[in-house]
């Protein structure tokens, strides 16, 4: 469990991620988790599918995954869920979480010199079984990469499992010359948006900053 520092009487918060980026957003508001349930779903796109549309699916599809584990677990009972998945696209062309080395090239010299969008879905689940859901775009300008440049970083491999084969908080936030829309939705989750969907259904979140040093 992961509430320590939080009252006893907050009720209890599960996040359906492994993602280290999307807890360090959570924590960033003040939230810290009682539990990550982080769910497996297939992620390849059905034919046709917009890039929203795989986001917002994905999103749901780990939420659903994450509320049946959570559920049979006496500890969270009563817990609030979130969860959440980036997709990047250019155009209608989604692009992969990069794995090997050849995806990562590839979408380093799609992004070069372009406009992108990064597609993030939010879900949360209330205690009722409630879904409540926002899909958050961002529109990212990544400047002309140099072929060193492409090569400096595909060698960092911090490209590993990235949608669109990068994270902005990471070194490819060296690439980024312009942004419109949600930073912290392009990390990995859009935090107004989800601060809104969780007090929305009537979990206090500005508790945890009465305290706060």
């Amino acid at each position: 469990m992961f509430g320590s520092r939080e009252p006893e009487w907050r009720p209890k918060l599960v996040l359906a991620s492994a993602s280290p980026r999307r807890l360090a957003l959570l924590q960033q508001i003040g939230l810290e988790p009682d539990a990550l349930l982080p769910a497996d779903v297939d992620e390849t796109p059905l034919k046709l599918e917009k890039p929203r549309d795989l986001a917002r699916r994905l999103a749901r599809m780990k939420a659903e995954r994450a509320l049946l584990a959570a559920r049979k677990d006496e500890a969270l009972k009563g817990a609030y869920l979130i969860s959440a998945d980036t997709v990047v696209s250019v155009g209608r062309r989604i692009l992969p979480k990069a794995e090997i080395v050849d995806e990562a090239a590839s979408c380093m010299r799609l992004l070069s010199g372009r406009q992108h969008r990064v597609h993030t879905s939010v879900c949360v689940v209330t205690p009722k079984d409630a879904f409540r859901e926002r899909v958050v775009e961002t529109r990212v300008r990544f400047k002309r990469l140099s072929q060193d440049e492409i090569d400096s970083y595909l060698a960092s491999g911090e490209w590993r499992g990235k949608a669109g084969a990068y994270a902005i908080q990471g070194l490819a936030g060296a690439f980024v010359i312009n942004l419109v829309g949600s930073y912290p939705a392009v990390v990995g989750l859009p935090l107004a948006e989800t601060t809104a969907l969780l007090e929305g259904e009537g979990y206090p979140v500005r508790l945890s900053w009465i305290n706060a040093a």
